[in-house]
């Protein structure tokens, strides 16, 4: 049995330009960052995804997980503030992989169209785990055929694709192609993105798999620590 889950973390820097609830709650970074690395660091998870994670929380997970391994991607973008000096002081932005197995990174580059997106991959004991955060418009697809490709690299291997992909369920689906499933929430499901106003889907985290089958796939409160929701699932290779 792996275990797996996916978090936006929200990068501060994000917060701080748009005007996120989250920066109004947690006013000092510090302690965010400090809270974030404590419930990555007690997950039961195997395999964690993480997206937006800033120079500042990368740091204060290698303290607070000695013993698992942590692969990056860093963008060539780094987040600007805009209206007001951010609260970080390494204001580069990382897709994170972290593992139980260390396993080899196979892929890791920002995408040719959007150089603060990208896709991280790292091959396991018998799987190709890839980490990804996806732009939320018509360059979606380009990314998401991107994707299919790194993620069958390896055609022997089965494969779990981690992220925000900035669309529902059906979009990534049909993106990814034929023999990609995304695993479905339960009815009840908190939404991954939560969202007061706007058309725009509130379930955008997906755990999706080729070769393997998802199950308990759920979602978990972030508790005001990110604008995104944590998702999980468990399946068996």
């Amino acid at each position: 049995m792996i275990t797996v889950a996916t978090w936006n973390v929200l990068h501060r820097v994000h917060a701080e330009n748009w005007y996120e609830d989250v920066a109004a709650k947690w006013p000092v970074e510090a302690e965010r960052i400090d809270a974030i690395a404590a419930r990555i660091a007690k997950r039961p998870e195997q395999i964690i995804a993480l997206q937006e994670v800033s120079g500042d929380l990368l740091t204060a997970l290698r303290d607070a997980l000695p013993d698992r391994t942590i692969h990056t991607l860093r963008y060539p973008r780094v987040p600007r503030s805009k209206r007001i000096p951010t609260a970080l002081r390494e204001r580069d932005e990382y897709l994170a992989l972290v593992v139980d197995d260390p396993g080899r990174k196979v892929f890791a580059a920002a995408f040719g169209d959007d150089p603060g997106k990208g896709a991280l991959a790292v091959a396991t004991s018998g799987l190709t785990v890839v980490a990804t955060h996806v732009t939320g418009d018509d360059r979606r697809g380009r990314q998401l055929s991107t994707l299919a490709g790194v993620a069958l690299s390896d055609p022997t291997r089965p494969a779990v694709l981690l992220g925000d992909f900035n669309a529902d369920r059906a979009v990534v689906a049909d993106g990814l192609g034929p023999g990609f499933t995304v695993a479905e929430l339960p009815a009840d499901a908190l939404p991954t993105r939560p969202r007061t106003a706007g058309a725009k889907s509130q379930f955008i985290d997906h755990v999706v798999t080729h070769g393997i089958d998802a199950r308990e796939a759920a979602v978990e409160s972030a508790d005001g620590l990110s604008d995104h929701n944590l998702v999980r699932a468990s399946f068996t290779v």
